[in-house]
């Protein structure tokens, strides 16, 4: 299409009238809107909470198992001088 033509059809476009919005769109977009809201306010929460509880269960375990230390050995070492 060549810009002289695209630019009739977008006139042509914007000098027809809008379609007629049907008078129960604008309640029922509010109402799902709003529960899409609550449903990702819901969802936010949870997976905070989810790592909220991940992280402390990482410092629990990390508390009581302590990685960092070396473990004892479960051998003797050897003698040197007898």
């Amino acid at each position: 299409m060549k810009p002289h033509e695209r630019e009739a059809a977008v006139r042509r476009m914007l000098e027809r009238t809008p379609p007629q919005v049907p008078p129960g769109l604008h309640t029922e977009v509010v109402r799902r809107g709003g529960r899409m809201l609550r449903r990702r306010t819901v969802a936010r929460r949870l997976m905070w909470l989810a790592l909220l509880a991940a992280t402390l269960a990482f410092v629990i375990w990390a508390w009581t198992a302590r990685p960092w230390v070396e473990p004892p050995s479960t051998t003797t070492p050897p003698v040197s001088k007898w």
